[in-house]
């Protein structure tokens, strides 16, 4: 059966057939330490389990607006002036059931055949596969280890062509771990002054797990951009709901019903359960977040120096989100393999580079997503296997 071409451009998340190959492995009665999917180990917290559950328990079964309850589209619009100090209108805020759509949505808005979209890379595979669905053309914005992971302005405006319609930005960024100072974003959108037909789509899923002292810069702050500004966020990194697929955007007003309508046709609207979770998350106790990046935080301290400790291997320390992107070039092996190795002979699941990007190889991703105990096992059993592999 032929399909249209799209969809034979398609790619992946990698991260998800490394997860099914470890559980196949660990269905084997192997001892498999995950640190390759990125997902708080966590529980979501209790007062938000409770809430999905009284909604249910109060009748909340049925539709609701395609583009979320208002209650929720006001708490999101309050936390985000809580913490940013920003003006945001509940009327521009989409509650989409998990990121992807956000990316899905913009990237369909923007990419067809003779445009270009720029995007991270290494950045989450997502970006691409979808921009090659539409068939833009991707260009790779490169995150560069030197620079800490984070982008270079420079760099970036230097892409853009007259056939650039929409700039993805990630920060803080998977699978880096960088983050972006505030004075690079801004030599960024004041190069962007140039060239106003541009869209940008800001990635900041993991805007609370920043480490060290280090600020988010939120593309909100700039006035001068926000009519052309999708801001991309969401509940499952914070506060660990990952499964329960919630994610909010928002929009510029000229963009804002071409989303609604997009949502009508694609999903409806987000089931209400969660929604009242969420609104749950949002103006509930915040005492969970803090306690779950101060552990992330143990835990990246834990994994960098016990990457650094390894033959061949150098990694810098990561700022924000919850990964590490450790150099492997001296160990002699390529990402994907070594990653391949390290998940089939010593029981360690990661992710190579280059699932990330072409600029990722010489790099595997690891999550710090995962116990300090199980952290501390793995290194040792990378340890092990490179050293008599070396």
């Amino acid at each position: 059966m032929k399909t249209i071409a799209g969809f034979d451009r398609i790619g992946e998340e990698n991260a998800f057939a490394v997860l099914a190959r470890a559980g196949e492995l660990a269905a084997e009665g192997r001892d498999i330490i995950n640190l390759g999917i990125g997902q708080p180990d966590f529980p979501t917290p209790p007062h938000i389990v409770e809430a999905a559950i009284r909604a249910l328990r109060d009748g909340h079964h049925g539709y609701t607006p395609a583009t979320g309850i208002l209650p929720l589209r006001e708490a999101v619009a309050a936390d985000l002036h809580r913490r940013f100090g920003a003006e945001v209108n509940p009327g521009n805020v989409m509650i989409v059931p998990g990121g992807k759509v956000t990316m899905f949505a913009a990237i369909l808005m923007f990419g067809a055949p003779g445009t270009e979209i720029l995007y991270p890379d290494p950045g989450f595979p997502i970006y691409r596969s979808m921009i090659e669905f539409t068939g833009a053309t991707p260009v790779p914005v490169p995150i560069r280890e030197e620079m800490g992971f984070a982008f270079s302005a420079e760099e970036t405006l230097a892409l853009i062509t007259p056939a650039t319609r929409l700039i993805i930005l990630n920060s803080p960024a998977n699978p880096c771990g960088g983050v972006t100072p505030r004075a690079e974003v801004d030599r960024l959108v004041a190069g962007l002054a140039e060239h106003p037909e541009i869209a940008i789509l800001s990635d900041e899923i993991y805007d609370q797990m920043l480490y060290d002292g280090e600020e988010h810069v939120t593309l909100l702050d700039y006035p001068e951009i926000r009519d052309r500004l999708i801001l991309l966020n969401g509940w499952s990194k914070t506060y660990a709901m990952t499964g329960w697929r919630l994610g909010y955007s928002v929009w510029p007003d000229a963009l804002y019903d071409k989303i609604r309508k997009l949502a009508v046709n694609a999903w409806s609207c987000v089931n209400a359960p969660s929604q009242y979770a969420a609104l749950a998350a949002l103006t509930g106790p915040q005492d969970a977040v803090g306690a779950m990046v101060a552990e992330f935080d143990n835990r990246r301290r834990l994994v960098v120096d016990g990457l650094n400790a390894l033959p061949g291997v150098s990694c810098i320390t990561p700022k924000g989100a919850f990964y590490a992107f450790p150099n492997v070039r001296q160990t002699g092996w390529k990402a994907k393999k070594l990653a391949s190795a390290l998940l089939e002979e010593a029981g360690v699941a990661t992710i190579g580079g280059p699932d990330f990007g072409i600029l990722g190889e010489g790099y595997i991703r690891l999550s710090y997503a995962n116990s300090a105990e199980n952290i501390a096992r793995a290194l040792e059993r990378m340890e092990a296997y490179l050293t008599r592999t070396g």
